[in-house]
């Protein structure tokens, strides 16, 4: 072979070194990216879903619940009332029927203000009128249920009477017979309960 054969053979040779190069290079780049990619399927499971994120907000109360139990608390503290009218009347002082409806100071309050009546003799007979009840203050949300009220309560037609004779003893004529009375109810196990009765000695 000729020199000069012998360097167009070198020339070619450098010629198919640079045209290959480009490939390794591109095959090389391939190969990584399938490398990772590779990785990422191995990680995600075809079909599922991520799991929700857990979360320990409470839901509040729709407005309709809400009221609904507002409504109730209402209806509740009437029957509490009802269940003092029986106290009174009652020389015994039975609290068999307020027990389901009343406890704390709202209780403590009745036993004590019937037995006080009932030792001198006196009962206390008649109706008892809740109107204009108003919610005040309402957490329907909370573990025990709270609501707050003001009513107007009318005791025109709840006298005091000697128990023997069920005659009507002499009262102050200055005395409000409808005055304006605040409470607190929760609702327990047995349902909504009278916690606190407050007499605001205001006319309504």
């Amino acid at each position: 072979m000729t020199l000069a054969e012998r360097k167009n053979e070198t020339i070619l040779r450098k010629r198919n070194r640079l045209r290959s190069a480009p490939l390794l290079l591109t095959a090389l780049a391939l190969t990584t990216a399938a490398g990772c990619s590779s990785g990422t399927d191995a990680d995600a499971t075809p079909g599922k879903s991520p799991a929700p994120v857990a979360t320990t907000r409470e839901a509040a109360p729709s407005v309709n619940v809400a009221q609904a139990a507002e409504a109730a608390a209402v209806d509740a503290y009437r029957e509490y009332w009802k269940a003092l009218e029986a106290l009174y009347a009652d020389p015994s002082g039975n609290t068999d029927q307020l027990k389901k409806v009343a406890s704390g100071t709202a209780m403590v309050n009745a036993e004590n203000d019937a037995k006080m009546a009932h030792d001198k003799g006196n009962l206390i007979i008649g109706s008892v009128s809740v109107t204009d009840s108003r919610v005040t203050a309402s957490n329907i949300g909370r573990k025990v249920p709270k609501v707050a009220l003001s009513s107007c309560l009318d005791i025109t037609k709840w006298d005091v009477v000697k128990a023997p004779t069920k005659k009507p003893l002499p009262l102050p004529s200055t005395r409000l017979t409808k005055y304006v009375i605040t409470s607190t109810l929760e609702k327990w196990s047995q349902g909504w309960v009278v916690i606190e009765d407050k007499p605001q000695g205001e006319a309504c």
